[in-house]
């Protein structure tokens, strides 16, 4: 398996690249993210051959097609130690938690069924952990086998950073610089980062919101010699290990809600950063039979835009909204350029050229109406993609909604993502909804909903009122390197 830039002028660039090559690093060196020079496809014979496996089983057949120079011993010894009952406590345990990610029926009626997928059962109650623990398990063993260290540089608006932090958190030879948007989070999301106090996190609260973390990480990652001397990686979703291990949760999602590979189902799944539904995408392009997969945002509607007019128009700082869903709080869709490279039939040279005129201009344009930037939107449909909006009343009321319906507590993020698909149902095609997080992550927003707190699983009963360490900073790039520098010492 090789692996190419969605900014590769031709598809021979970077072709030499393995998966151990990339996995320590975060944008391509021409400021493109990487994807599989060919999607592998799955068949019908080994969809069946799946249905019983455990998580850990099912994620090392999956990943052995795109991590083809990891020794097959070695990489199903890293997902097995990753995917255990002891890492991922199954908070709502039923009799499929042995699947890591079990799968809860909401409504079945009418030949309409909606479903929860739950994966935020790991250590940082959201479904980042699904990829991260993973991750920190694949760069401990690379680094080993390199005999070198790795400086993570990432930035998060809620999950990803503590998800990353926990996963990385004592691993050798690694130290995370983690930027998040200052006061922008949840406290508990906020708690769970700044309480940690192992010598190896350094979080970083950014005056700014989420695209200006992002924008430095990105900033960062292209200056090619400052991260070559610093050993600068990323576990942000441009993280193409980070990607694919995501893949893992469709395929189980749909042999859990299935009996036979002739039947579909669509996903749902809130939506800022694209990351999620990117890997969704993946696996509907490896054979994977999903219906629809429809992007669920929040205010900041970006990408219900884009799939709506075939304009992808970022905000400016200024313009994002700081919403009860704040982990999508996003106007810069940093994975988004992946399915633009698809839906472009991976011309790089086009791609690249879309995403200058994103950071010059603000947008760029595929509706196909004169003066328009090309006519591709009229191809979304054929990539299965659809989208919907949430805003904080819809939030409120589907929380509401699924207690009093279903007696299941969600997340904010989770409600957006329900609301959406209760508007994309279609009758013989399960809709199944990812779950984002646990609602006590979010309880501000749920004291509103509900008049009541979340409940909290055990050892978070009062994680904000433990001491945190952080350091607050301007968004500035010369200042972030320099603080970068004085913490490593290279």
């Amino acid at each position: 398996m090789h692996y190419v830039s969605t900014r590769a002028k031709t598809d021979s660039s970077f072709a030499s690249s393995s998966f151990s090559q990339i996995l320590l690093e975060g944008l391509a060196p021409d400021g493109g993210l990487y994807l599989p020079a060919d999607y592998p496809q799955v068949t019908g014979a080994e969809l069946d051959a799946w249905r019983g496996l455990s998580y850990a089983d099912l994620a090392f057949e999956i990943l052995k097609k795109f991590a083809d120079d990891i020794p097959s011993a070695d990489l199903m010894a890293l997902t097995r130690k990753t995917y255990t009952p002891d890492v991922y406590r199954n908070v709502r345990a039923g009799d499929d938690a042995r699947r890591i990610t079990p799968l809860r029926v909401l409504e079945d009626k009418d030949g309409r069924k909606l479903i929860l997928q739950e994966l935020s059962n790991g250590p940082t109650l959201a479904f980042k952990d699904m990829a991260m623990q993973l991750l920190g398990n694949l760069f401990e063993y690379e680094l080993a086998r390199q005999n070198a260290e790795l400086n993570i540089f990432g930035a998060t608006s809620g999950d990803t950073g503590s998800a990353a932090e926990y996963a990385m958190r004592g691993k050798k030879g690694i130290r995370v610089f983690m930027l998040s948007p200052h006061k922008k989070m949840s406290a508990f999301q906020t708690a769970q980062m700044f309480s940690l106090q192992d010598p190896n996190i350094f979080n970083i609260a950014v005056e700014g919101v989420f695209d200006d973390c992002q924008d430095m990480v990105k900033a960062v990652s292209n200056d090619l010699e400052f991260k070559a001397r610093q050993k600068i990686g990323t576990v942000n979703s441009i993280n193409w290990a980070r990607v694919v291990a995501q893949v893992v949760y469709y395929f189980r999602g749909y042999l859990s809600a299935t009996e036979s590979n002739e039947q579909k189902v669509s996903f749902t799944v809130p939506s800022g950063n694209f990351g999620n539904i990117c890997a969704g995408h993946i696996a509907r392009m490896m054979g994977l039979p999903i219906d629809k997969l429809v992007a669920a945002t929040n205010e900041n509607d970006v990408l219900d835009e884009f799939f709506l007019t075939g304009v992808y128009r970022v905000r400016k700082s200024a313009e994002t909204y700081h919403t009860s869903s704040p982990s999508m709080d996003i106007s810069k869709a940093s994975n988004f350029e992946r399915f633009i490279y698809d839906l472009l039939g991976r011309d790089g040279a086009r791609t690249s050229a879309l995403f200058r005129k994103v950071e010059t201009d603000g947008y760029f344009d595929l509706s196909g109406k004169p003066g328009s930037d090309g006519d591709e939107f009229r191809k979304v449909s054929e990539f299965g993609f659809e989208s919907g909006k949430s805003t904080h009343q819809d939030r409120l009321d589907t929380i509401r909604l699924v207690k009093k319906e279903y007696g299941i507590l969600i997340d904010t993020h989770t409600a957006d993502g329900v609301k959406v698909a209760r508007e994309h149902m279609r009758p013989g095609v399960p809709m199944i909804v990812l779950e984002t997080a646990l609602a006590a992550k979010f309880n501000e927003t749920i004291r509103e909903a509900m008049g009541t707190d979340a409940e909290r699983p055990p050892g978070f009963e009062n994680i904000e009122d433990l001491p945190q360490r952080y350091s607050v900073m301007q968004a500035e790039v010369e200042q972030m390197k320099a603080f970068i520098a004085r913490n490593t010492g290279l």
